[in-house]
């Protein structure tokens, strides 16, 4: 009995040995290996330099409030916006109070930065991704911002508008499913390069 219970104990030990070397080190080690060598750019976070320096990443989105930037897709993320470490929606459902307390807010902030816009604000400009995380907007966010941008740097909308068309991502998945979508991070460091 004692025997058998040493080798049902040695063997689920040898077992978790094993695999714990073989899918805990062996597997990861070869994948980013494999990563590295085939997707460097990706494997390694997808960063945007700016002057040698990393601003940031074409896969995280990044807060911006002044007039002269187009504003991204807000984000739910705690304790602070963007925060890749703490990926996730707000979970509320469009029939609750805070919810629809923050979409106003947001609504309101839209209107304040461009009391002159009097178009229908697009619903990704108001309400957070899944990830809280999405460096995207719709084109008709973009466009809906235009003129704000255009005015608050001086641009002709032509520009501004070029810009926005230089930076749509028109592939949607497959290249036939989703809409055309703008990197905000990418357009507004392409909009300070125009300086």
């Amino acid at each position: 009995m004692l025997k058998e219970i040493w080798t049902q104990t040695r063997s689920s030990f040898l077992f978790v040995v094993i695999f714990t070397v073989l899918v805990g080190l062996i597997y990861p080690g070869v994948m980013t290996f494999l990563g590295q060598v085939l997707f460097p750019k990706q494997a390694s976070g997808s960063f945007i330099e700016l002057n040698g320096k990393k601003v940031g990443s074409v896969l995280i989105g990044q807060p911006f409030t002044d007039a002269k930037y187009f504003w991204s897709r807000p984000s739910a993320t705690t304790p602070y916006a963007y925060n890749a470490a703490n990926s996730g929606g707000s979970n509320s459902g469009p029939t609750n109070p805070d919810f629809i307390n923050t979409v106003k807010g947001r609504v309101e902030a839209l209107r304040k930065v461009d009391p002159e816009n009097n178009a229908l604000i697009p619903m990704d400009l108001v309400t957070a991704s899944g990830s809280g995380l999405d460096p995207h907007i719709s084109l008709a966010a973009a466009q809906y911002q235009a003129g704000r941008v255009s005015r608050a740097r001086k641009m002709e909308l032509k520009a501004v508008e070029a810009l926005i068309e230089k930076y749509t991502e028109k592939t949607g998945w497959w290249g036939f499913l989703g809409d055309p979508a703008v990197n905000v991070v990418e357009l507004n460091l392409a909009l300070d390069s125009t300086r």
